[in-house]
């Protein structure tokens, strides 16, 4: 950052007018596009509360078991690129229509699925309508608020993304043990049935129509099917042994995998490369990734989200593993630090100018020093007393001013034309983040859990106190990146 202020945001001209009422009709819009991600949010953490009520009922393998789990998240992780580039070709109205009735028939599916295979091939459905969709959210925001609109809106963003983990753990657990009607493990994907029949309803009334300008020149720009194919490729073998690596004790063909990602990738960047010398439409225009600021966005976000997933993931295996507590009590532990994101992504705005400038380092540093602390403070298998929760607002503060102000100043410069591009960058790294954190400090925590030899309390509180560690070291470059910044 060279400046003591983020820049004024960037970008088109909103789709509203300054006619009186503006500000409620967008106020309608935010509330509908976020309903939605929250909603799909939701889907990735949910089910793994029921996981136990779906084996018994279905008589699921391990196998099958874990492709109704990471089923939706691989798909999801995968087309989120074409997601945000249909956006742009058809108009960011109508795909997130399709997208969000996508993903609820495929939750209507999925809570009548009468075996396990069905299960899954509606989870790949639901996976792949949330990655139509979710790249709609930003862009939408993107082209239809601006200044201090954009940048609450953007923050409303970021409390969505905090609370879904926290709120898909306690929502699970209620579901689940309710057991309504006798239905078991099925109102957790039954409840998205009514809730996206009525955000499409409101969605019809509330979202501005598609400008026809920029879906020509959405099309114009082609869809660049080589790029599709090589970056969905490396999406998939990236994904895959990430999601179901741990389970299966990382086998070869996990590693030949992500070996096999990277060079797909590399494949990626070169022919988007060429393609942009030739004049033609990349995937994802160059521009976009050189625009100021945005190289170090993706490397923080990556870095936010991996330590937020893997705090939130290695956490809950202690609390439910090793303390033996219910699913909603897992998930009302993540409370305080779900609430504390959320409020500090709303107001970092209107902090002193004095402290902007820290804003994004202070929060990596505070992360990096509040893990640590929970680590600490229930390496003996106790409950952490008062403190805990004090580092938990720790934890939470940290993680929303790396990524709320990271988000903001990444999309400040953003050209309009560059919003589905940047919208599905952002959203992709913003899944692999969380992936990458659940894989990696997954398997350290249990690993670590195994070398103990045992699950009891003490064990799993030392396997955390190695994870928090680990995740603090992860927190600290973060910081580092932006003091390095801040000197240029």
């Amino acid at each position: 950052m060279t400046t003591t202020t983020s820049p004024a945001p960037a970008g088109p001209t909103p789709a509203f007018s300054k006619a009186p009422g503006t500000d409620n009709r967008r106020g309608r819009l935010l509330a509908v596009v976020l309903a939605a991600q929250f909603m799909a949010l939701l889907d990735v953490f949910i089910v793994n509360v029921a996981a136990p009520t779906i084996r018994a009922e279905l008589h699921a393998s391990g196998a099958g078991l874990q492709l109704v789990i990471a089923g939706y998240t691989i798909t999801y992780a995968v087309l989120l690129i074409t997601g945000a580039r249909l956006g742009d070709r058809l108009g960011h109205r109508r795909v997130y229509l399709a997208g969000l009735t996508v993903f609820t028939v495929a939750s209507l599916a999925c809570g009548l699925a009468q075996g396990t295979g069905e299960l899954i091939a509606f989870r790949l459905l639901q996976g792949a309508g949330s990655a139509v969709l979710i790249p709609q959210v930003l862009s939408l925001i993107q082209r239809n608020f601006a200044g201090e609109a954009r940048v609450r809106a953007l923050g409303a963003y970021s409390a969505v993304l905090a609370t879904g983990a926290a709120a898909g753990q306690v929502l699970g657990g209620v579901l689940v043990s309710a057991d309504l009607f006798g239905t078991g493990w099925r109102p957790v994907f039954l409840v998205n049935v009514p809730v996206g029949v009525v955000l499409l309803l409101l969605a019809v009334r509330v979202l501005p129509r598609d400008d026809d300008a920029e879906r020509a020149a959405g099309r114009a720009r082609g869809l660049d099917l080589p790029g599709l194919v090589l970056l969905a490729g490396a999406v998939s073998l990236f994904t895959v042994p990430l999601v179901l690596g741990e389970q299966e004790d990382w086998p070869l063909w996990s590693w030949l995998s992500l070996a096999a990602a990277a060079l797909l990738f590399a494949l990626f960047c070169a022919y988007e490369t060429r393609l942009a010398r030739r004049g033609g439409a990349p995937l994802i225009a160059p521009r976009v990734l050189r625009t100021p600021g945005m190289g170090l966005a993706v490397v923080r976000v990556t870095a936010v989200m991996a330590v937020n997933a893997g705090f939130l993931f290695a956490l809950t295996l202690h609390v439910q593993g090793g303390l033996g507590h219910s699913a909603v009590r897992a998930g009302l532990t993540f409370a305080p630090t779900a609430a504390v994101f959320g409020i500090v992504g709303l107001t970092w705005r209107r902090w002193p100018q004095a402290v902007q400038r820290a804003l994004i380092p202070g929060g990596f540093a505070l992360t990096a020093v509040s893990t640590a602390a929970v680590g600490l403070l229930l390496r003996d298998g106790g409950d952490g007393g008062l403190w805990l929760y004090a580092a938990f607002v720790g934890v939470g503060a940290g993680l929303s001013l790396g990524f709320g102000p990271t988000l903001t100043r990444a999309l400040a410069t953003v050209r309009a034309e560059d919003a589905a591009d940047a919208s599905g960058l952002l959203a992709t790294v913003t899944q692999l983040g969380q992936l990458t954190g659940v894989a990696c400090f997954g398997a350290l925590f249990l690993n670590r859990l195994e070398s103990q030899g045992g699950s009891g309390a003490y064990s799993s509180g030392d396997a955390l106190l190695v994870c928090c560690y680990a995740l603090s070291a992860v927190a600290a470059l973060g910081a580092v990146s932006g003091l390095v910044r801040m000197r240029r």
